[in-house]
């Protein structure tokens, strides 16, 4: 008997052992895993705090963007209103100017000089298409303005 119990206890010493190395590796698996566990739950609340980050400064962003835009168009619509300027303030300069004036007269209201003979030379072709838009060539200037004057009267417009 003495020699079974021996047997025993070592078969039973040899399952405690398989049991306690079973036991450590688990313990070591956990182990792992809980440092596994812990690094995604790390890596998660870094993309979280990522993620935040992007969202907060996403719209901030945006504003500073489309506020450089609206700067440099404004710097344009500046730069074209003192280009405007100058050509006004040009243009003025030129009228002060009797020569200037007088150039002026001559071209654009067929002004002409005491002593002078002006000449109106009419394109045949240029009258005829002009006949044919109005409907109206054929009847006196002042019929046609005293017709528009009664068009503009109708409570119609």
């Amino acid at each position: 008997m003495a020699g079974n119990r021996d047997r025993f206890s070592t078969s039973t010493r040899l399952r405690l052992l398989g049991e306690q190395t079973a036991a450590r590796v688990y313990r070591s698996q956990n182990r792992r895993q809980d440092r596994r566990s812990r690094l995604t739950g790390r890596a998660a609340y870094l993309a979280l705090v990522v993620c935040t980050l992007v969202v907060a400064l996403a719209y901030p962003m945006r504003e500073y963007v489309s506020q450089r835009n609206e700067i440099a168009e404004q710097e344009r619509l500046s730069q074209e209103a003192e280009r405007q300027v100058e050509e006004l303030r040009d243009e003025k300069a030129r009228l002060q100017d009797d020569a200037y004036i007088e150039r002026l007269a001559r071209e654009h209201l067929h002004y002409l000089r005491p002593g002078e003979t002006g000449f109106t030379v009419i394109d045949p072709d240029a009258a005829e298409e002009r006949r044919a838009e109005q409907g109206a060539a054929d009847r006196p200037w002042y019929s046609n303005v005293l017709d528009g004057v009664d068009e503009a009267d109708r409570p119609g417009r």
